[in-house]
């Protein structure tokens, strides 16, 4: 008996053993078929375009559908994995592959459901069904980037064992009360990243105080305001923190010094928290990661921030920090990334202990105040550098020429540092740049020769105001964007490779034919979108070869010598966005294949020898922003169709001869209605690209004097249509244009009465409309033009008294000069009762006599009458001339005398002081 215990035992263990095998093999799982039906019912409900959910079928086990996982001993439904799988980097497929529809109640129905993952779908602005507050056993819940809109379910507060809830980036979500937050006792991680908490102004000192064991929060972008509450120390199991873009307003609490176990802190981006960064921030020896960038904290940065020793990621950029750069950065031996950018104030040297920080990858000091040099030593161990910014400063590289650096740059932008005169031969060793920028840094060499061949791999150039020279004839550039612009280049223009994307060389003294680089040979298609090669000695007409450069969106050729008429080829430039040909010698027509050019939105042709008629097809481009055809020779009358340009913000076509009246339905123009928009893109005025930008520039004759506009040219309204051959009244609509700030009619054959409203005009900067035929009283609502300082009514009709106002009494008699019948300050002529009720009889004499011909009719006979009177007498009288010369030699000896004398008296004083 006792030895057919093994032998009973042998079969039963090999039982348990199979069956134990079995029930742990997923393969041999079998889901409940309850659960199966729901999840059918579920994916029913559901939009699928990408067909992420095929093999949900009803022939197959539950437990091997995709994104469904089962309990290996029950089979029940725990997990559904349905976030998107692709990210917001592959674009295409984070569309095509995101679910939609609604949230069928079958989910109810999987009932040991504990992770639901629902992220990156878009459920197109629907509410967060409450129903999920019934799905007790949820301990994961997932719904960022959802597209979930509307009130979140307080009932998600029944969810009593959930340890991770993201309902972030859900930008139409909103909560009235957050109190059942605190009900989720066990909450580890919450993210409410841009749901809209801020009728919930108390809930961060009111609730959080109860989550003892959360230990990730993010809640930015939530529209909260008032102050960070102290009792946000009282998280002692707090590691990730996140208030960054929200309304906070004082300093930052002491108490933040309590989170002992904190590894990642960001605040930036709340414009209102100001004061010092607290010292108890030293105390946090397990930060990994602090951003406190975009604020407005000033003082000095406290030097206890060099105790924190686990710290990889350091930016307090964008605030107001001042004075030094302190030391002790030195000891932060695990930083990364540190920026202290944007802070004007921050000012001293770059301090050595920066070359100890033997794992820094980024630095970027740029845009304060820091002077000094940098030499080698600042790089003593920066062996892992890859970014170095220190644009906007005023630091100087002294290194020696031999310097070989410790670092592989990627990126290098000094705009604004001294790096020359001469060209920084170590630059040549950095064999990983992609991004260099030496604009304005006092550079006055040649390039050297080394120089083009190491620029081909750099994506990025940019050598922009220095004194570089040299003759690039036999150069073939290859980066994707050049700017060699304002320098002293000179020879025929470089050659492209198709690689090239922007490419400008504007302000050099590049000088021959334009043809040769028009219509030269590459191998492969062009990507040539911006070319500006304006303010050169270029000369010789434009090559019909303008089909060989099918990318260009902008066309910069102005302030050359070019000559010839514009050639049909150019209208192949179906994506141009911009084109600029002023200040040459072009003639002729604007010709017919430019209408092929649907999305021009700026077109400037001023200052060249165009004649006939503007083409009706340049005011029916609604896409145009910017109308340049200043001093040119065309004629015809303005069109109507003007008035559908809704995008127009300057229009200048002055000094032509331009004939008819002004359209009255200027007041269509809404872009001059309204003014600057935010949220429009002036695309025509500038092309974004990586790191940087290219901007349109525009020299505007503005207040009787030229400037350049550029950053702020989309800013501008202005209308200049003087020096014209128009006429008729100005019409009233006009005084719609509340947007426009600078308004020019003047030297036309305008008449009728200046429009009574114009005063509306509240934008109004400047206003001339001299030398017309306006007639009838300068308007009273032009006293409320409040930030009018350039204007002229001179030589009109106009009459009656000036209007009464700080504004228009500040103005030189001379803006009012040549009206006649004017009167009141800050003219000289008074307004007397009889001169203000003058008959017409009256007013018919003083325009046939006026009284500024006799002025000067007086004025010439006073001096001719006083000049013989003297002279006259001189020259006849001998005794008189022989006296009055007299009298000049004697006051001549005198002064002479007197300066001998004091002369002596001076040096006797000074030998006396010198003895002494």
């Amino acid at each position: 008996m006792r030895n057919s215990r093994p032998i009973i035992l042998f079969p039963l263990l090999c039982f348990l053993s199979s069956t134990i095998s079995i029930l742990c093999d997923p393969n041999t799982l079998v889901c409940n078929e309850k659960e199966k039906h729901a999840l059918l019912r579920f994916k029913k409900a559901l939009s699928d375009p990408g067909n992420r959910l095929s093999s949900w079928s009803v022939n197959q086990d539950c437990c091997r559908w995709e994104a469904v996982r089962c309990n290996n001993v029950t089979g029940r439904v725990v997990e559904l994995h349905l976030g998107n799988p692709y990210d917001t980097d592959d674009l295409e497929f984070y569309r095509k592959f995101k679910l939609g529809g609604e949230i069928s109640p079958a989910l109810l129905e999987l009932e040991f459901l504990s992770y639901l993952n629902l992220s990156g779908n878009d459920f197109g602005g629907r509410p967060i069904p409450s129903s999920l507050g019934s799905m007790g056993s949820l301990r994961y819940l997932d719904l960022n980037h959802a597209g979930f809109a509307g009130l979140v379910p307080h009932q998600l507060g029944n969810l009593s064992t959930l340890r991770h809830l993201d309902l972030g980036y859900n930008s139409g979500l909103y909560v009235e009360n957050l109190g059942w937050i605190s009900h989720l006792a066990f909450l580890k991680y919450l993210g409410m990243n841009r749901v809209d908490l801020h009728r919930e102004v108390h809930w961060l000192e009111s609730s959080l105080g109860q989550l003892k064991y959360l230990e990730s929060l993010h809640v930015s972008s939530n529209s909260f305001h008032g102050p960070i509450p102290t009792s946000i120390g009282n998280l002692s199991s707090l590691r990730y923190l996140s208030l960054s873009s929200n309304s906070f307003h004082g300093p930052i609490p002491t108490s933040i010094g309590n989170l002992s176990s904190l590894t990642s802190l960001s605040l930036s981006d709340n414009p209102l928290i100001n004061g010092t960064l607290p010292m108890s921030l030293g105390q946090l020896k397990y930060l990994e990661s602090l951003d406190v960038s975009s604020n407005s904290f000033h003082g000095p940065i406290p030097t206890p921030i060099g105790n924190l020793s686990s710290l990889r990621y350091l930016s307090l950029s964008s605030n107001s920090f001042h004075g030094p750069i302190p030391t002790s950065i030195g000891n932060l031996s695990s930083l990364r990334y540190l920026s202290l950018s944007e802070n004007p104030l921050i000012n001293g040297t770059l301090p050595m202990s920066l070359g100890l920080l033997s794992n820094l990858e980024n630095l970027n000091v740029g845009g304060t105040s820091l002077t000094g040099t940098i030499s080698e030593v600042h790089f003593t161990a920066l062996s892992k550098l890859k970014v170095l910014w220190i644009s906007g400063t005023s630091l100087s590289f002294h290194v020696n020429s031999s310097w070989t650096p410790p670092f592989q740059l990627e990126y290098l932008d000094a705009d604004s540092c001294k790096m020359g005169p001469k060209f920084p031969a170590w630059l040549q060793t950095q064999k990983s740049l992609f991004y260099l920028d030496f604009s304005r840094s006092g550079i006055v060499d040649i390039a050297p020769n080394w120089f083009w061949k190491f620029a081909s791999y750099i994506e990025q150039i940019h050598l922009s105001n220095n004194q570089i020279f040299g003759d690039l004839s036999q150069v073939v550039l290859n980066n994707t964007i050049i700017d060699l612009s304002s320098n002293c280049f000179s020879g025929r223009l470089p050659r492209l490779s198709p690689n090239v994307v922007v490419l400008n060389i504007a302000n050099n003294s590049f000088s021959g034919q334009i043809s040769p680089f028009m219509c030269q040979k590459m191998n492969g298609r062009s990507k040539l979108e911006v070319l500006d090669i304006s303010i050169n000695a270029l000369s010789g007409e434009l090559s019909d070869c303008w089909m060989h450069w099918p990318s260009l969106t902008h066309v910069s050729l102005g302030s050359n010598n070019l000559s010839g008429k514009i050639p049909n080829s150019m209208g192949s430039l179906v994506g141009l966005k911009a084109l600029s040909l002023h200040n040459n010698s072009f003639y002729g027509d604007i010709p017919s294949s430019l209408e092929n050019c649907k999305v021009l939105g700026l077109i400037n042709l001023s200052d060249n020898k165009f004649s006939g008629i503007i083409p009706r097809w340049i005011f029916e481009r609604t896409t145009l922003m910017v109308i340049h055809l200043r001093s040119n020779k065309f004629n015809g009358i303005i069109p109507p169709q003007i008035c559908q340009l809704s995008s127009l913000i300057v229009l200048d076509l002055a000094d032509n001869s331009l004939s008819g009246s002004i359209p009255k339905c200027l007041n269509n123009i809404s872009a001059m209605t309204a003014g600057p928009i935010r949220g429009i893109w002036y695309d025509a005025l500038e092309a974004d690209y990586d790191y940087e930008s290219y901007m349109e520039s525009l020299v505007l004759d503005i207040k009787g004097r030229e400037a350049e506009y550029e950053e702020i040219l989309q800013y501008v309204r202005m209308i200049d249509l003087s020096s014209n051959n128009l006429s008729g009244s100005i019409p009233i609509e006009i005084s719609s244009l509340f947007g426009l700030l600078f308004l020019n009619l003047s030297r036309n054959h305008l008449t009728g009465r200046i429009p009574e409203k114009i005063g509306v005009m509240a934008s109004l900067e400047s206003l001339d409309l001299s030398r017309n035929h306006l007639s009838g009283a300068i308007p009273e609502s032009m006293t409320n033009l409040s930030f009018l300082d350039h204007l002229d009514l001179s030589y009109n009709n106009l009459s009656g008294t000036i209007p009464s106002s700080t504004q228009l009494q500040s103005f030189d008699a001379l803006s009012f000069f040549g009206n006649p019948e004017l009167c009141g300050a800050p003219l000289t002529k008074n307004c007397t009762k009889d001169e203000e009720t003058l008959n017409p009889t009256a007013v018919e004499e003083n325009r046939e006599f006026p009284e500024i011909p006799w002025f000067y009719i007086g004025m010439g006979s006073g001096f001719i009458v006083g000049f013989w009177g003297v002279c006259g007498a001189l020259f006849f009288k001998r005794a008189w001339r022989h006296a009055y010369f007299q009298f000049l030699y004697d006051m001549r000896d005198r002064a002479y005398v007197g300066i001998a004398i004091k002369l002596k008296w001076f040096h006797q004083k000074l030998r006396r002081y010198h003895a002494v």
